[in-house]
C-alpha cells in the first residue's frame, strides 16, 4: 500500500479526492495541463476518474503524488472528449487489471481484449455507495459517491444541464455537493450545494468562487480533499 493511501475502512463513508491532471497546479511539482483526472477514495474503493490529455503527464503526476497505477482498480470516464480519455492507454501499459465503466456508445475509446469493460447507460449502482447518473443527454456520465454528509457528484465537463446532473444524482441521497469541470453552468444552479469544487473547463469560475466563498474549494493537480 503507497504512501499516498489513506487508510479506509471497508464499507466507510469518508471519501478523499487528489486531483492529478488539471488546467493549474495546485502543487507546483506538478505539470498543468488543459485536461482533469482525480483518484477518488471511497468506500474502500481506488478510482480513476478519467485520465486527462496526456499519458506522459498522467504518470508523471501520478509518480509525482506517490499514486501507484498498480493500486488503482477502477477507471471510470465521464465521456469521450480527448482531455478525458487520452491517457487512458498510456494508463492501461502500466496496469490492465482494471475495471472500466465507460458511457453508453462512446465510439472514440479502445481498450484492450482483457479488461472488464462495463458500459452504462441509465442511472445506477457500480459499487457500494458508488453510483453513475448513466449518461445524460447523449454525452457524458457523472459519479456519485455517497458519504456521511450527502453525495458528492464527481463530474467531468458538465456537458448536460447541471439541473439533470443534479436530478440523475438525487436519486442515490441528498446531493451535498460537487467536485470537477462546470463548463457553462450557471452560478445560480449550484445554490443548493454546500460544498462546490470547480476546475478544469469551468466558464464561471470567479462568479461562482466569488458568490460561493464560504463553500467554495479550489482545485489544481495536487490538490487533496477529505470529505
Amino acid at each position: 500500500m503507497g504512501p499516498w493511501m489513506r487508510v479506509c475502512v471497508e464499507g466507510g463513508d469518508i471519501m478523499k479526492i487528489t486531483i492529478i491532471y488539471d488546467n493549474t497546479a495546485w502543487n507546483n511539482e506538478l505539470k498543468a495541463d488543459w485536461g482533469f483526472s482525480c483518484l477518488v477514495e471511497a468506500h474502500g474503493r481506488n478510482i480513476l476518474f478519467d485520465t486527462g490529455t496526456k499519458g506522459n503527464i498522467l504518470l508523471y503526476n501520478m509518480e509525482k503524488l506517490k499514486i501507484d497505477p498498480k493500486e488503482i482498480e477502477e477507471i471510470f470516464i465521464s465521456h469521450a472528449h480527448f482531455d478525458h480519455i487520452g491517457g487512458l492507454q498510456a494508463f492501461l501499459e502500466v496496469n490492465n487489471d482494471v475495471d472500466i465503466w465507460l458511457p453508453h456508445r462512446i465510439p472514440d475509446i479502445v481498450v484492450s481484449e482483457g479488461k472488464n469493460v462495463v458500459e452504462v447507460r441509465t442511472p445506477q449502482k457500480l459499487r457500494e455507495g458508488i453510483y453513475s447518473t448513466g449518461i445524460l443527454e447523449e454525452i457524458e456520465q457523472s459519479m456519485c459517491v455517497e458519504t456521511d454528509k450527502g453525495i458528492i457528484i464527481v463530474a467531468g465537463c458538465s456537458h448536460p444541464s447541471f439541473d439533470n446532473i443534479i436530478s440523475a444524482a438525487s436519486k442515490f441521497g441528498n446531493v451535498y455537493g460537487v467536485i470537477g469541470g462546470l463548463h457553462g453552468t450557471s452560478p445560480g444552479s449550484l445554490e443548493g450545494l454546500r460544498f462546490i469544487g470547480a476546475t478544469h473547463c469551468t466558464q464561471h469560475k470567479e462568479s461562482i468562487k466569488n458568490l460561493y466563498k464560504d463553500r467554495y474549494v479550489e482545485g489544481g493537480a495536487g490538490r487533496v480533499i477529505e470529505i
